[in-house]
């Protein structure tokens, strides 16, 4: 069974298109934690304001399948494949974590941790004394030291 970390995030229709994931997540893993909803603004293009959380769970699969499993969640909320990296989404879901895997081919663990407030702040919430599998370093103590100037985000009072 392994630890799984996904990051979910939405721009268009956000709250409906990240309610009915979650509810898909829910019928998949009945163990699933879902951190705080954050809203931040776009990065990368000017764009509206998108709606981000970080949920975790148990599997039994293979990180591939799940990789899979996720890419057919986002398809079926309409996400586009097509088009530039920095643009508005109908859903996008990261694999942030699975267990300890450091896997460079399936960017494991995700990037995106270190760099972006809207990914490290929930997954803090979820496991601040969770270590990051390449640096050691908790994950509490990585947002304490993450420059947040730059990325303007904020706890919403949504609940999934």
């Amino acid at each position: 069974m392994a630890r799984v970390f996904l990051s979910l995030g939405s721009n268009i229709d956000a709250e409906e298109n990240i309610r009915s994931a979650i509810t898909t997540l829910r019928e998949l893993y009945s163990d699933l934690v879902v951190s705080t909803v954050y809203e931040s603004e776009a990065v990368g293009f000017q764009g509206d304001n998108f709606l981000n959380l970080v949920v975790a769970f148990t599997a039994e699969e293979s990180v591939e399948v799940i990789s899979e499993l996720m890419d057919d969640i986002e398809d079926a909320h309409g996400r586009r494949r097509d088009a530039d990296r920095f643009m508005a989404r109908t859903l996008d879901i990261d694999m942030l974590l699975y267990d300890d895997l450091i896997d460079e081919g399936m960017n494991l663990p995700r990037n995106e941790i270190e760099t972006y407030a809207f990914v490290l702040l929930p997954l803090s919430e979820l496991a601040p004394d969770m270590r990051h599998p390449v640096s050691g370093d908790t994950f509490i103590e990585m947002w304490e030291r993450f420059d947040k100037g730059d990325q303007n985000l904020w706890a919403t009072d949504i609940e999934f």
